[in-house]
């Protein structure tokens, strides 16, 4: 087991004993500071969606969105892009780097997806966490799986942790736990250290078949905000850890109030119903 690492198609490999000594313990760090070891949740703020969907609304400004929100946040999850222009260096909110993409909404599929950032990259933006988006049951499911598989490979070596974010194909059903089972447990398979896909119906199945922590997506806004607070809240009930929610948060008038909501089910173990009235009276302030 040699102490010099080598250089492979100008990626720094280190050696085993590098691994053994540096990566595991920067690996455990960057997890914690996402996943909270006091409770073993999350509460993961995307602003990513411009990557594919381009100035989404309540987005046109990413610090504007995000500023009043990042204290209540333990990653924020965006593209190196976003990150350098419009973030602020002196945050202390972990990075979540987004560093899959290549497809837009006008593509025929979405799942036509590459790794867009280079590991060297990464650590230039002192990424806690990488996400890349798989698709299984689509037409490019192996392409997104092999990313799956080289991005784990290289951030392995530098102790960074992958996010699976799940998705299936156009025709399958993205709400069924027999295809969100499947997408969670090969991510894990692949390497992820944690996965983000949606809440379904037999939810706890879905996490019981994947030997990772799993995160709900926050998704499309829901209908109202008790709508949103119910849905963490039996998400964590049935496994969850957590979740990776950014328009229901950032795009309602009352963002704060509402991050703070999610937050105190999250992490405080209110219900829903006390989030909600949480919600209601801080809104007025």
């Amino acid at each position: 087991m040699g102490r010099a690492g080598t250089m492979t198609k100008g990626v720094y490999r280190p050696s085993n004993l590098e691994r053994v000594i540096l990566m595991d313990w920067g690996m455990k760090n960057r997890l914690s500071r996402i996943i909270r070891p006091k409770t073993g949740r999350s509460l993961i703020l995307p602003i990513d969606h411009g990557y594919f969907m381009g100035p989404t609304k309540g987005l046109e400004d990413p610090w504007k969105a995000v500023e009043s929100l990042l204290s209540y946040a333990d990653g924020l999850m965006l593209t190196r892009g976003a990150l350098r222009s419009s973030i602020d260096s002196g945050i202390d909110t972990p990075i979540v780097l987004r560093v899959s993409g290549g497809s837009s909404i006008l593509s025929k599929d979405l799942s036509r997806e590459t790794i867009t950032t280079s590991i060297f990259e990464a650590v230039r933006c002192n990424a806690s966490a990488l996400a890349l988006s798989i698709f299984v049951g689509s037409a490019y499911e192996h392409e997104t799986l092999s990313n799956l598989a080289e991005l784990v490979d290289d951030a392995e070596e530098y102790g960074i942790p992958v996010l699976a974010v799940t998705a299936v194909g156009r025709d399958l059903d993205k709400r069924d736990a027999r295809y969100l089972a499947l997408c969670c447990r090969i991510a894990a398979e692949l390497g992820a250290r944690f996965v983000k896909t949606y809440y379904c119906e037999g939810f706890q199945k879905v996490v019981e078949g994947c030997p990772v922590p799993v995160l709900i997506a926050g998704g499309p806004r829901m209908d109202t905000e008790f709508d949103v607070l119910q849905t963490t809240f039996d998400a964590l009930q049935e496994g969850a850890v957590g979740v990776v929610m950014g328009r229901n948060i950032w795009q309602n008038d009352h963002a704060v109030a509402m991050i703070r909501a999610v937050r105190s089910v999250i992490h405080e173990d209110a219900t829903a119903e006390e989030a909600h009235e949480m919600y209601n009276q801080l809104k007025l302030e």
